[in-house]
């Protein structure tokens, strides 16, 4: 009997003046332990009058992790922080009550070509923190755990699993781990996993089961425990996941809430415009969508 109880596609989505892949939520899955959003940006080529930008938003009740293969993006938030998120480094954005934030080509950037590619993540937050105070930390690609074993090399995004703690700071119990196996091999992680699980392909390819899956697909576990599988060499694969909460979830726009009133609110206030403003970034913004999709 096959472990996998779900197989997600990536599916065209409109962010503006870009289309990404959306994997997360999904009608017949939307969350996959505290995971609720995933994107998949790019690959893009952009030319020097093309540019990533994403105008100030706001958001409630979730974290916000970039995560990218190739390119990189100026954030500005309403704390004050403008840092350039670049290739392998994890931006973790927590709106709690709420925080606006805007995504943009770095200046220099502006006047040549440049590739796009990477993830773009939500994970929900407990309950008893969708208000806490909003936060930001920025960890740069080399502070992420990273090991070998054999010919698989391992990198711990956030989370904590395998005996290593990333210093992403998380609210909840999860995992995203990224995979790169130089060789065709049996896997079997399932001991270390929790929760729910999904098992993103970015590159390569993997079998379950005498079945043969690609790239562009989520993996969804019947049971994380018993994740084994074949890896196609030169793959490149994300585990990620975690224990579930046992509350509904709910999303309008870039709100995530357990509580719908607290959605409302937070909708009312970003259209009379009531939210902080990001310094420098005052002027343009993403007027919240009446004529939803």
């Amino acid at each position: 009997m096959s472990n996998i109880n779900l197989i997600i596609e990536e599916r065209a989505a409109d962010i503006g003046k870009f289309l990404v892949g959306r994997l997360l939520p999904f009608r017949q899955k939307r969350m996959i332990g505290p995971f609720i959003y995933i994107d998949h940006m790019g690959p893009v080529k952009l030319n020097e009058r093309e540019h990533f930008d994403i105008l100030p938003h706001p958001h409630i009740g979730l974290s916000t992790l970039t995560f990218l293969f190739e390119g990189s993006i100026m954030h500005r938030d309403t704390l004050g922080n403008e840092v350039e998120i670049k290739q392998g480094a994890v931006n973790w954005m927590t709106a709690g009550k709420g925080i606006v934030h805007s995504e943009r080509t770095p200046e220099y950037l502006r006047h040549e070509d440049k590739t796009m590619h990477g993830l773009q993540i939500w994970v929900a937050l407990p309950k008893h923190l969708e208000q806490m105070n909003p936060e930001f930390f920025h960890v740069e690609a080399e502070k992420l755990p990273s090991w070998t074993t054999g010919d698989v090399d391992f990198k711990l995004v956030a989370g904590e699993i395998m005996g290593h703690l990333s210093p992403v700071p998380v609210y909840s119990n999860l995992y995203m781990l990224e995979i790169k196996s130089r060789k065709r091999q049996v896997l079997n992680i399932g001991n270390h996993l929790f929760g729910e699980s999904g098992l993103y392909i970015m590159e390569g390819g993997i079998e379950s089961e005498v079945n043969s899956y690609g790239p562009k697909q989520i993996l969804v576990a019947k049971d994380s425990t018993l994740c084994e599988f074949t890896i196609e060499a030169e793959s490149t694969i994300y585990i990620f996941g975690g224990d579930p909460f046992s509350e509904e979830r709910f999303i309008d726009w870039n709100f995530v809430s357990s509580r719908k009133e607290l959605i409302e609110e937070a909708k009312q206030k970003w259209i009379t415009q009531k939210f902080d403003k990001i310094e420098g970034d005052e002027v343009e913004y993403v007027p919240y969508p009446t004529q939803k999709k």
